[in-house]
Formats: C-alpha cells, sequence, structure tokens
C-alpha cells in the first residue's frame, strides 16, 4: 500500500503545476498583484462589451470594440517592447500602469454620467495604449526575478493564474449584472477593477531597479524605430519563434467568438448570469490545462503539440457555435481553452529559450500584439459576420 501511494505521488508531481517560483519573494508579490489585476481586468472585459451592446443593440459595434483595442497595441506594443530594452523595466512598468489606472478611471466616470459608442471606443483604445506599453516590461521581468530554471515554472503559474482570474471575473461581473442591471452593475464592476489594481502597483514600487542589459559585442543599444526593427529583423531570423507568432495570429482571428457572447447569451440563453458563464468557459477549461500542466515540459516536439492544440482550439470553437444547449457549448468552450492554455505554454517557453535579455522587451512587445492584437481583431471578424450572417455561422 505504501508503494503504491508513493508511486501516486510521484505520479501527481510530475502532472501537478509547479508551485517554486512562489519562493521567490519579489515574483511572489508581483504574482499576487498580477492575479488581483487580472481579476479587476476581467471584470472590465465583460463590463466594455456590454456596455457598448446596451448602448447600441449591434454586435457590429461590439466588433468595433476590437479595432480600437487593437490598433494601440499594433503601434505601441513593438513601442513599448523597445523602451523596456532600452531604459529600467521597473520605470517602465510604472508609467504605463498609471496610464492604465486613468483609463480605468474614465471607464467608470462614462459609466456613471451616461456615455456614448464612440466616448467608449476612445476610452478602449487608451486602456489599450496604456496596456500595451507596460505589458512588454512586465513579460520582460520574469527571468530577472527567477532563476533559469524557474522561469518556465514562473511562466505557467502567470498563465495559470491569469486565467483562474479569467473563471472568476467574468463570473463575478455575470453575477454583478445579474444582481444590480446594467445600468447599476456598470460603474461597480469599473470601481472594483481601479481597486484592485492597486495590489500590482504596490507590487511593482517595491521591485528593485531593473537597468537595461548591455548590447552584444559589436552592438549598439538602440531605442525607437530603430530598435524596434531591430527586434523585427531578429524575429524574422529565428523561425521556430516567427511560426509561432504566425499560428496563433491565425487562430485568434478565425475563430476568437467573444464579440458574440453578449448576443447569444441573449438570444439563446435569455441573458442574466449566462453571458458570464460564456465569458468564464474559456478560461475554466484553461485553468484545468494550467493545473495540469506538468506534462508539457517533457514534449520532445513542441512545434508539432503547438500546431495540434491551435487545430483542437479550432474545431471545440466550431463545434460550440453549432450547440444549443447552455452546458454543452460551455463545455466545448472548455475544451477549447485547455487547448489555448497549452499552446499559449509552449509558445512563452519557445520566446524564453530563444530570445537573450537584451532583445526579450521587444519580443515581448510583438508577443503582445499578437496575443492581444490577434484576440481583438476575432472580435471584428466575429461581430461584422453576425450582422450580416447570425451568431451561429460567425
Amino acid at each position: 500500500m505504501t508503494s503504491l501511494r508513493s508511486v501516486g505521488g510521484r505520479a501527481a508531481r510530475r502532472w501537478a503545476i509547479d508551485l517554486r517560483p512562489l519562493r521567490v519573494p519579489a515574483y511572489r508579490r508581483v504574482w499576487l498583484g498580477n492575479t488581483l489585476a487580472m481579476f479587476g481586468f476581467q471584470l472590465t472585459a465583460v463590463a466594455v462589451p456590454v456596455e457598448m451592446y446596451a448602448l447600441t443593440g449591434d454586435s457590429l459595434w461590439v466588433g468595433l470594440l476590437g479595432v480600437a483595442g487593437f490598433a494601440p497595441l499594433l503601434v505601441f506594443g513593438p513601442w513599448g517592447g523597445a523602451v523596456a530594452d532600452a531604459r529600467d523595466r521597473r520605470r517602465v512598468l510604472l508609467a504605463g500602469s498609471a496610464l492604465l489606472w486613468a483609463s480605468m478611471l474614465g471607464l467608470l466616470g462614462h459609466a456613471l454620467l451616461g456615455g456614448h459608442p464612440v466616448a467608449l471606443l476612445a476610452l478602449v483604445t487608451v486602456h489599450s495604449t496604456a496596456f500595451a506599453i507596460s505589458s512588454p516590461a512586465r513579460s520582460a521581468i520574469l527571468a530577472r526575478l527567477l532563476s533559469p530554471e524557474l522561469v518556465p515554472a514562473g511562466s505557467t503559474l502567470n498563465f495559470t493564474t491569469f486565467t483562474a482570474a479569467s473563471v472568476a471575473g467574468p463570473l463575478a461581473a455575470g453575477l454583478i449584472f445579474a444582481a444590480f442591471g446594467d445600468a447599476r452593475g456598470l460603474p461597480v464592476a469599473y470601481a472594483l477593477d481601479a481597486v484592485l489594481f492597486t495590489g500590482l502597483v504596490a507590487a511593482t514600487v517595491r521591485l528593485p531597479a531593473m537597468p537595461p542589459a548591455p548590447p552584444a559585442e559589436g552592438e549598439a543599444r538602440r531605442g525607437g524605430l530603430a530598435g524596434i526593427l531591430d527586434g523585427f529583423r531578429y524575429l524574422a531570423a529565428t523561425p521556430v519563434l516567427l511560426l509561432s507568432f504566425a499560428i496563433d495570429l491565425i487562430a485568434m482571428v478565425l475563430a476568437m467568438p467573444r464579440a458574440l457572447f453578449p448576443e447569444v447569451a441573449q438570444e439563446r440563453f435569455g441573458g442574466g448570469a449566462t453571458v458570464g458563464w460564456l465569458y468564464s468557459a474559456i478560461a475554466i477549461g484553461a485553468m484545468l490545462g494550467g493545473l495540469t500542466s506538468g506534462w508539457i515540459g517533457r514534449l520532445r516536439r513542441q512545434g508539432v503539440a503547438l500546431v495540434l492544440a491551435v487545430v483542437g482550439w479550432g474545431l471545440a470553437i466550431a463545434l460550440a457555435g453549432l450547440a444549443r444547449q447552455l452546458w454543452l457549448v460551455v463545455l466545448l468552450l472548455a475544451v477549447a481553452g485547455s487547448a489555448d492554455l497549452v499552446s499559449a505554454v509552449l509558445r512563452q517557453s519557445m520566446l524564453l529559450s530563444y530570445a537573450p535579455d537584451r532583445m526579450r522587451g521587444r519580443l515581448q512587445g510583438v508577443n503582445t500584439v499578437v496575443v492581444a492584437g490577434g484576440p481583438r481583431l476575432g472580435d471584428l471578424r466575429a461581430g461584422a459576420m453576425a450582422a450580416g450572417l447570425g451568431s451561429g455561422v460567425a
């Protein structure tokens, strides 16, 4: 019996998520702050499309939120990455966080005063700009906080807690709207986001200075457009990274269903808290995938696994579009989320393995464009198709 328990314990450790990075105080503080901030961010991620649909009654307007969110990412994601490689990453993160906080307060004021769809698009643009500036620095500091052998585990922890927040946040948003209704629930969601974000700001303030890494021998440190172009040249010369980014971008543009959730929840399932389940379902699958992610680190052919994960994502989303039972839609979206977690961990592991520290901010900037921009383009695609063909086809 003891032998069986020992074997079972070893098997569980091989599959369970690695918690060793949490023993590092600086990482633990940032991880906790990120967890709180991501929970609040998910409240806003649900509230903004709900507000837009309430203002317009049109999924095309909801899809336009994708354009408002993507354009700043396209410009400021690479720029923020170049700045993160040329300046103290702690200061870059604090500056971006200040702008992000201001945009949260703007969304709160917009909801309280009664808004206009164009004004909401403008606020989303500011919010996305702040995210694009701060995100590369936030991702690039991971390798400064942890020893090399703990970086993959830290990356997996970040993804898993993000998806856990993505489960709890939309469910909480659904409960807020069910309890208060749209008009009163929107400012509650935005206010909670602003309050929870203070945890990440406090953790960032306590970080040590993080000056840029020295350039390679014979290479000058360049900022601005020249630095951005250096990052793209490095990416183009590293096919494994280029392919991983391209595959993820295609999957998100062609199969991201978020813009359809308010309409699907209202027309198929009667609205209310249903919208929270739809937004949470993908994250539920991703969280379960993260909690059992120990096997991912033992994969030998990561490229093949990445392609299979992306194909699994697309098939599950397509089947969810055809389903009419809420439980089945949630289940299929959860399967898609688990596949997406696998692809995300593999892509980030490849980036951390191939990118030197002096390039990590710029490549994280490109990653920001792909990871956050791809779904926004997918939102536009889904909203436009729903307007012409209906939500099921989209």
